[in-house]
């Protein structure tokens, strides 16, 4: 497993040449988010979104959470409803994942896919070149998320092919999850993120 520094702007080229031959060659990737460490993989790749499943113990009818650059970048997955956009447009970069309709069947998803654009900024911008992936947490199922690479290793190091080490990040709540497919939006999870009051998100 390669350790590659990710806390400074300056780290970014070297990151992104680890994780584009990593993704490459259908790898698994540690990195961290404005939560926890997640581990990503291209949702499209089949064999490493295996990898992850079999690196989480997760079952495989569970979907995949993915992340993007911007709402633009994520609007190549998911089909966003012109009411939706200004409001994700304004909420996000933050830890809120929403649930849309997929524009394609992915190896990561179903029918809906789970999407958001996180609050870590070196994150962005390493999407910004590389294109969404997965964060799904880097965890064994059933066990507490990471917040620091430390952590990752070595629990999970000897599947990943690289591992992002941005230090230790905030932990605490997971991103709020809200389902956006029907006509009255459905908090699934509640997180370190508020849904406005006009966005009329109905509890459990």
């Amino acid at each position: 497993m390669l350790e590659v520094p990710f806390a400074r702007r300056e780290h970014l080229p070297a990151a992104v040449d680890a994780v584009q031959a990593a993704l490459a060659a259908h790898q698994v990737v540690g990195v961290p988010t404005e939560t926890f460490y997640g581990l990503a993989v291209r949702p499209d790749d089949a064999a490493a979104v295996a990898a992850v499943f079999a690196l989480k113990g997760r079952p495989d009818a569970q979907a995949l959470p993915v992340v993007g650059a911007s709402l633009e970048q994520l609007t190549a997955l998911v089909a966003v409803p012109e009411e939706w956009r200004p409001r994700l447009e304004a909420a996000w970069p933050a830890a809120l994942t929403v649930v849309l309709p997929a524009r394609a069947r992915l190896a990561a998803g179903g029918p809906t896919l789970a999407v958001r654009v996180p609050g870590q900024a070196l994150l962005r911008s390493l999407l910004a070149v590389v294109g969404p992936l997965t964060a799904t947490s880097a965890n064994r199922s059933g066990s507490p998320p990471p917040t620091s690479a430390r952590q990752v290793a070595e629990v999970l190091g000897h599947g990943l092919a690289v591992l992002l080490d941005g230090g230790d990040t905030p932990g605490g709540a997971s991103s709020t999850l809200v389902d956006l497919t029907a006509s009255i939006p459905r908090l699934l999870r509640q997180g370190r993120w508020n849904p406005p009051a006009e966005w009329g998100v109905k509890g459990g």
